[in-house]
């Protein structure tokens, strides 16, 4: 499938040094990706993780190699890509992933823009859905670090605790929301189209 350009954006409670260091620490941000697991920093820019994510009955492994591609301090943004492979060859996603922070009186916005290609099996579920679970999981992702850098202000700056043993993502209840609001869109769109409407 082309590839999937998602934006997304969320703001948390805290100054835009501190969001920008926590999100140069990506063995802490990892578990914050839910589903997600790190096993292995290969070096300072390169990590190897892998993910679950459940559909119904099925429950798809992920192992990707995560890379620091940019880190532009001044200019607030950070670039990594990623390549994952399903561990039984049921497909496969390449990703880049941008965030770049805005410093507000009241915190720091976080503005992510992924381009997504996936191949293989997993592709089939298409653009649509995949932009509805991105934004699920994004907003969890925000919580988690919004917790992260709540947890450290509450120990005097140290490093906050590392979240839960991550559990697969479940895709089927998102799978269903996107379906209706699909059907719920066509539905509305012939409505207004009939006379006398």
């Amino acid at each position: 499938m082309p590839a999937v350009r998602i934006e997304n954006s969320f703001e948390v409670p805290a100054g835009v040094d501190e969001v920008w260091a926590l999100l140069m620490d990506v063995p802490r941000v990892v578990p914050c990706m839910p589903g997600a697991e790190l096993i292995e920093t290969v070096d300072d820019s390169t990590w190897k993780t892998k993910m679950s994510v459940k559909l119904g009955p099925m429950t798809l492994g992920f192992t990707a190699v995560v890379k620091r591609e940019e880190a532009d301090e001044t200019a607030r943004r950070v670039r990594l890509s990623a390549k994952a492979r399903e561990q039984r060859g049921r497909g496969g996603a390449g990703a880049t992933v941008e965030s770049t922070l805005i410093e507000l009186g009241t915190g720091t916005r976080v503005s992510v823009v992924t381009d997504l290609t996936l191949s293989g099996a997993v592709a089939q579920y298409g653009g649509p859905v995949v932009k509805d679970v991105s934004a699920q999981l994004v907003s969890r992702f925000a919580d988690c670090l919004r917790e992260q850098l709540e947890s450290a202000s509450a120990h005097d700056g140290g490093a906050a605790p590392t979240p839960a043993t991550p559990r697969p993502v479940s895709g089927l209840g998102l799978l269903f929301r996107a379906v209706g609001r699909t059907i719920g869109g066509v539905l509305g769109r012939l409505t207004k189209r009939r006379p006398g409407a």
